[in-house]
């Protein structure tokens, strides 16, 4: 190895890391642009569903609406190609890199858009929005792990935050998109919204290319000089520069020590990694595996998308609202205007007050929705004289009252869980299980929203559940149950470094994390214990041992 092969030990917990620089912030922002795949592709298809020429591809000539077996198929298929998509993207960020899974990601969505547009009947679009679906998935879990590995760690939590913000810009999108070929006569009203993901599959795939490869994938695999490489172009630093072998150093020695934890012999052993140690300590892998996966069901189970999918038919079947794209238009708008607060907050306050603190403010907010809705609101409405099959509601300023703290809600959501349960994920890690950690994380969030899409109908048709506002009930309790949980088990992160993270939730627990400080360094410590300079190149024998798993 040249150079810089042989390392002085740093015990410098401050200086593991170059200076942020502006192209850091470029590399790190354009990565975070995937998740406008993800928004986009949740939010056109509601308008597409509606459009009466889609429906007469769809169903039988003369049908108003689409039957509920055919919606339901339409709209729930991609959550399941984005399920089975995140967890096998898991394996692929193991064996070909984040970087080259993200641009496999983005060639099965492109493909699934292709045969989408191309459809002229269901059998066609569903199975374009099944593949689309696995290239959604290859992208939502790996673009965290990829911007979680190469951000700086000062800016790591604003700049994850940055994938919901795109997340919301790809719905706020999607709406104007829908609004805007809603009238077309033509077979254009479905097919415009479903090729223009076309664009965003082919601006993400091509950029990926210019961008280098995370450094601790290089690790992991054994390649340190390429991970040195990679460093070089990610903190814009000269070759063997103090600041990038100090970081390399870093992350070399917190590998070996994670695998020593948790020896890989095999891709069954590699996933069985992620369940291993007692679920009473928090360092333990299986303790963090739970965490990755109930913070993105909690995130589900906030209700969020049943405020977006839901509560605007059941705000306008009161009469209340004559416009429901409006009132959708002022939902996604608040999410779209109160999620870059997150950029600011993240790192000044911490993640763990973020969601414990938004998670009471939603849970304030859907009671009063609830309590609103049953007293004087929503449920309490009388038949329109004009019209028979109509209803208005006996209280209008109650609806709209209603309507404010939803919007209220979406702001407490969108500043808060919204970007802060990617950013946990994304953390919390260690290197060995890191990708397929992720992945599981990932999968869940999907797995949840398709659970909560389809039981979500039941609980509120009428001719099912029927509870109306008493839903708002439901949410309540789970963000209680989100409060709860972030207070008694989501650790702080803010400010460290992705070894420091793992050195932290070693030595603390969740209560406690905030007040840890770094004390020293994964490689001063093995210099301490082996000798004054750190050998990169007979560390463990690190270059020819690196596990593929």
């Amino acid at each position: 190895m040249p150079g810089g092969a042989v390392l002085s030990s740093n015990d410098d917990v401050e200086r593991i890391e170059a200076p942020i620089t502006f192209k850091a912030y470029l590399i790190c922002a354009f990565a975070s642009f995937g998740g406008i795949f993800f928004g986009y592709d949740s939010g056109y298809i509601n308008g597409v569903t509606g459009s009466q020429v889609f429906i007469n591809t769809v169903e039988p000539f003369g049908s108003k609406t689409l039957s509920g077996p055919h919606n339901s198929l339409i709209v729930s298929i991609l959550s399941a190609g984005t399920f089975f998509g995140a967890l096998l993207a898991g394996d692929c960020a193991e064996f070909i890199g984040r970087r080259p899974t993200i641009i496999a990601g983005c060639l099965i969505y492109i493909v699934g858009v292709i045969l989408q547009t191309a459809s002229h009947g269901l059998g066609l679009l569903v199975a374009g929005r099944l593949i689309a679906g696995i290239g959604v998935g290859f992208e939502s879990a790996i673009v965290i792990l990829y911007m979680s590995e190469i951000c700086p760690r000062k800016v790591r939590g604003a700049l994850v935050a940055g994938y919901q913000f795109a997340i919301t810009l790809g719905i706020l999108i999607a709406s104007c998109v829908d609004y805007a070929t809603e009238s077309r006569s033509d077979t254009g009203s479905y097919r415009i919204p479903i090729a223009i993901q076309f664009a965003w599959g082919l601006i993400l795939g091509i950029g990926l290319f210019f961008l280098p490869e995370s450094p601790r994938y290089f690790v992991k695999r054994g390649k340190i000089d390429s991970a040195r490489k990679a460093l070089t172009s990610l903190r814009n630093q000269p070759p063997h520069s103090e600041y990038v072998e100090a970081e390399l150093a870093e992350i070399v020695m917190n590998e070996e020590h994670e695998r020593a934890l948790s020896p890989s012999t095999g891709w069954f052993s590699s996933w069985a990694n992620c369940f291993k140690g007692s679920l009473w300590k928090q360092q333990s892998n299986l303790r963090r595996t739970i965490l990755g996966t109930s913070l993105q069901m909690m995130q589900q189970w906030t209700g969020v998308n049943f405020i977006f999918y839901y509560s605007t038919p059941f705000l306008k079947s009161t009469g209340a609202i004559s416009n429901a794209f409006i009132i959708s238009l002022i939902f996604t708008l608040v999410n779209v205007c109160s999620t870059p607060i997150s950029f600011y907050t993240v790192e000044k306050f911490g993640r763990r007050p973020l969601l414990v603190w938004g998670a009471f403010g939603m849970l304030i907010c859907q009671f009063l929705v609830a309590i609103i809705g049953v007293t004087i609101g929503f449920n309490h409405t009388h038949a329109d004289p004009a019209d028979p099959t109509a209803s208005l509601a006996n209280n209008v300023s109650a609806v709209n009252a209603q309507i404010a703290f939803i919007a209220i809600f979406i702001f407490f959501f969108a500043s808060t869980w919204g970007p802060g349960a990617w950013v946990v994920i994304g953390e919390i890690f260690p290197l060995p299980i890191r990708s397929r950690g992720v992945a599981l994380s990932t999968a869940s969030n999907w797995l949840w929203n398709t659970i909560i899409a389809v039981i979500t109908p039941y609980m509120v048709n009428p001719d099912q559940a029927n509870l109306r506002s008493s839903v708002f009930f439901v949410w309540g309790g789970l963000c209680t149950c989100a409060f709860v949980y972030a207070y008694f088990l989501v650790p702080e992160t803010k400010g460290l470094s992705l070894e420091q993270v793992d050195r932290m939730m070693e030595e603390t627990t969740p209560r406690t994390s905030s007040k840890w400080r770094p004390h020293t360094t994964y490689a001063a410590e093995r210099a301490r214990a082996g000798g004054e300079k750190l050998d990169l190149e007979h560390v463990d024998d690190v270059e020819r041992k690196g596990s593929i798993y």
